[in-house]
């Protein structure tokens, strides 16, 4: 190679690599992977009833006090997969980062230096947002749901039967879950659109122009991964439309930025 000329596959983290050692990289990665996940699983079996009567608590405050509350499960095994539940949700939440991080080693050797300091910041954002999204749930749309859905007891009388609420174990949980993961991931929406803004498969005008379908789009999907109540399907769409209008500002900076990069370079 001619002194003072740059060989592109210079700026890779490493040269070719036969698809052999792909393979034994792929299968390496996903060992890991696996193996955290497995853990993970186990500790989270371990440590699934104080796991459970957290995820419970909302409830168990808004009705603390009162004569009678409890949580019941109809079936002999629903007790038991419902801990089996709650150890792959903490698993599942644990072992993200791990398996993210092992995806970014896979990818990361094939990728120029620009775009891996590119993909830094969207790695770090991602369980960030996840975990706001999480927090938003836990703190806000499920105490306000609660007291929806509590709204309809009524102790009877006058030959009327009462009418109380008695939930199970498993729906419970899974009712929690499906929202916690509808608000993480809903709250992923900046990451994915600036990083299809810095790619260049959208633009910013693309975003703007598409913005009254957006809005219906996220009230179709709250509708659809939240319970059937106004409240919870209108704290999970307004995030995603204001999280829509932060991805169009940050898309305007990525644009911009590439505008003077090109203007710099010169024809």
């Amino acid at each position: 190679m001619a002194q003072g000329t740059h060989d592109p596959e210079d700026d890779l983290e490493g040269g070719k690599m036969p698809l052999l050692d792909h393979l034994v990289e792929l299968r390496q990665r996903l060992v890991i992977s696996g193996v955290a996940f497995i853990l993970c699983f186990f500790v989270g079996y371990g440590l699934a009833e104080p796991i459970f009567t957290f995820l419970v608590q909302p409830l168990a405050d808004i009705t603390s006090g009162q004569q009678g509350r409890r949580m019941i499960y109809t079936a002999l095994h629903e007790a038991f997969f419902t801990y089996i539940k709650v150890g792959f949700f903490f698993a599942a939440c644990v072992s993200f980062p791990i398996v993210s991080l092992q995806i970014w080693k896979f990818v990361a050797p094939g990728l120029y230096k620009h775009e891996r300091k590119a993909a830094i910041p969207f790695i770090v954002a991602t369980p960030v947002l996840f975990t706001m999204g999480a927090a938003m749930v836990y703190y806000i749309v499920v105490p306000l749901a609660w007291q929806f859905f509590l709204g309809f007891e009524h102790p009877g009388g006058n030959g009327d039967l009462p009418l109380v609420l008695e939930p199970k174990v498993d729906q419970y949980l899974s009712l929690v879950m499906r929202l916690i993961f509808a608000f993480g991931v809903a709250f992923e929406l900046p990451v994915l659109l600036v990083l299809l803004v810095k790619v260049g498969i959208v633009s910013v005008d693309g975003l703007r122009t598409k913005r009254k379908y957006a809005i219906v789009v996220a009230f179709v999907a709250a509708a659809i991964l939240t319970p059937p109540d106004v409240i919870s399907q209108v704290m999970l769409a307004v995030p995603i439309i204001l999280l829509y209008e932060i991805s169009i500002i940050c898309a305007q900076f990525i644009e911009k930025k590439r505008e003077q990069e090109q203007a710099a370079e010169g024809p």
